[in-house]
């Protein structure tokens, strides 16, 4: 376990932040770490937001009402400590063609992927109730092109695709179902996301996922 310094806490739109810290240990794109300030009862897990050669870690973190770390990661300012682990986790990129499904802050590991490289072969689908929280869209856009594609349920723009994920994987009559699927969200998307890809013919074992509960 790593004592790490604050270098920033950003606040991207009215719940999400993004943290970064000083300490970055080894770690491959799309793994998670442990994160508490001063009580190891209070950790939880997070994606890592950065990409493998990139100098400092950072963590995409959304505020939840009740939640006893998120209202107190919220105030760190730089100079401030936290605690993380070592990374873990094997929600890894592969080699093979994928479509990356994503929503809210699951967007970080994909991030981290795009940052690190390897996403040639790679689709990857964003939804958000709003346009503030496509986090990283111009970064993804730039570097991925048609191939990044948002959904966004509440409001429209420019190149945005009005209306969920699923909807638009309900009606897609052409699925490849030799490839694979990494699917990072909360734990409902990641469930219908799941049985509407099953349905349309895609095996089970292509099918990876992270859960945001």
């Amino acid at each position: 376990m790593n004592k790490t310094v604050v270098k920033s806490n950003i606040q991207l739109n009215e719940r999400a932040y993004l943290l970064e810290v000083d300490n970055k240990p080894d770690f491959k794109a799309g793994q998670v770490i442990s994160l508490w300030i001063d009580n190891p009862e209070q950790a939880r897990l997070y994606s890592i937001a950065s990409g493998e050669h990139e100098q400092n870690l950072k963590i995409l973190y959304e505020v939840v009402p009740e939640g006893v770390l998120t209202n107190r990661l919220k105030v760190l300012k730089p100079g401030d400590s936290v605690h993380i682990s070592e990374p873990l986790g094997l929600f890894m990129n592969s080699e093979k063609e994928a479509v990356w499904i994503a929503t809210g802050t699951g967007i970080a590991p994909f991030i981290s992927m795009v940052k690190t490289g390897g996403y040639e072969n790679k689709t990857l689908l964003h939804g958000s109730r709003t346009i503030d929280g496509f986090f990283f869209q111009e970064t993804l856009h730039e570097m991925m092109g048609s191939r990044y594609k948002r959904f966004c349920t509440t409001e429209q723009g420019d190149g945005i695709i009005f209306g969920r994920i699923t909807e638009y994987l309900k009606h897609q009559d052409n699925t490849d179902t030799n490839i694979l699927y990494y699917l990072c969200g909360n734990n409902q998307m990641v469930i219908d996301v799941r049985q509407i890809l099953i349905g349309n013919g895609v095996p089970y074992e292509n099918i990876k996922a992270e859960i945001y509960f």
